[in-house]
């Protein structure tokens, strides 16, 4: 179980494990947290696509629209979430999979304002989004950096794109942070390497968010490990499909935030993913993730670093600076609910120790049949001797 950095006025509390298809764990108390008015931030499940809606008492808007497929996805979602307007919609960038379905919601919603970058591309998918833009007499918005609009007394900054001129299309992706009270979400589109440099030398200092929207569906495009340590995220919330072309999510980025703590959701586990914000606390999923100011920050000192499960590999890693002494403990394969008990085992200070299976050799030795399940997810869990959670590694 990983306990968050940052905190807040509140004490909470949860676990949130649902098998195979959960974030990781994000705290465990006894605590409610009265959520009062809220903004609800919608990750809508599109599959290989993005498409974001956000709603704060009144007023409402949206951050892309998934593919062309989605569109009625889109518009019947936002339908029931007894929305009649919506006050700002975003095209992130001029991809398919990010404006596929803006035609439908323009041809749905009264819209106040829509923002899109000064990207074009010679598709109809583009073409069709002009098409519903100019039917409705509507003008679009260019994004600059620094601009703030209000939503219902949160509100969102543009923080890319920086420059007018890109090879890619995805490094026009119009990335903006949207803060309420003491809780804050950064959205990034598919802006990726060259995008996340500009703005980490022009606005580092506002990066710092608590929910990160992972750039690219979690392409090694994005998500740089300076960008990453800029925005210190508690939450990193992935939108993909089960099974896609790309290999999306990217093992090198699933890797990079779990050696960070930082707990992943993903659409393509869990479906749609919706977290909440009263100004002081989270909500995930309506689960409570509330964060502390009042107490010390208390990660977990021994992780799992990396689960090679082709090799059989997993790495464990002490944090601290203090041995550990591992007998006792228990790292759990989820899907063949396997276990393996570690006999006796100090774990010195900032060193690694790896347990395999199969014919490979390592610190340690499972046995030797293979363990872990390549075919699909399989997340490895470690236990203390106790029985407590420690950490868990979602594949």
């Amino acid at each position: 179980m990983k306990n968050f950095k940052k905190i807040i006025t509140f004490i909470f509390a949860i676990i949130v494990i649902i098998s195979l298809t959960a974030c990781e764990d994000i705290m465990d108390t006894n605590s409610e947290v009265s959520m009062g008015e809220v903004l609800e931030v919608h990750f809508i499940d599109v599959g290989q696509a993005d498409s974001i809606f956000i709603k704060k008492g009144e007023e409402a808007m949206l951050i892309d629209a998934g593919d062309n497929k989605d569109g009625k996805t889109v518009v019947d979602y936002i339908k029931k979430q007894n929305v009649s307007k919506l006050n700002y919609v975003i095209g992130t960038h001029p991809h398919a999979d990010h404006i596929g379905g803006l035609d439908d919601v323009i041809d749905n919603f009264p819209i106040d304002k829509i923002i899109m970058p000064n990207a074009i591309a010679n598709t109809k998918t583009f073409e069709d989004v002009l098409d519903s833009i100019d039917k409705k007499g509507l003008k679009i918005t260019k994004p600059k950096v620094g601009d703030r609009y209000d939503l219902d007394g949160a509100e969102f900054i543009v923080l890319a794109p920086n420059g007018e001129d890109y090879a890619s299309l995805n490094d026009y992706s119009v990335v903006v942070k949207l803060i309420n009270g003491e809780t804050s979400f950064l959205f990034t589109g598919d802006a990726e390497a060259l995008s996340e440099n500009e703005i980490l030398k022009n606005n580092r200092n506002l990066l710092k968010s608590d929910v990160l929207k992972v750039g690219h569906h979690g392409s090694v495009t994005s998500t740089s490990q300076d960008f990453l340590e800029a925005v210190n995220p508690y939450v990193a919330v992935i939108s993909s499909e089960t099974g896609n072309s790309y290999g999306h999510p990217h093992k090198e980025i699933i890797e990079r935030l779990t050696e960070k703590n930082i707990d992943i959701c993903r659409t393509d586990l869990q479906g749609t993913i919706i977290i909440k914000s009263n100004g002081k606390g989270l909500e995930f999923n309506d689960k409570e993730i509330v964060l502390n100011n009042s107490s010390p920050v208390n990660k977990p000192d021994v992780i799992i670093s990396h689960v090679d499960k082709i090799e059989e590999i997993v790495t464990i890693k002490n944090n601290s600076k203090d041995e550990i002494n591992l007998e006792g403990w228990k790292l759990l394969s989820v899907t063949g609910n396997q276990e393996y008990i570690f006999p006796k085992y100090v774990l010195k200070g900032a060193e690694v120790v790896t347990v395999t299976s199969g014919d490979k050799e390592g610190d340690l030795n499972w046995g030797s049949n293979n363990i872990w399940n390549n075919t699909k997810s399989d997340p490895a869990v470690l236990y203390d001797e106790s029985g407590k959670e420690i950490f868990r590694f979602n594949d």
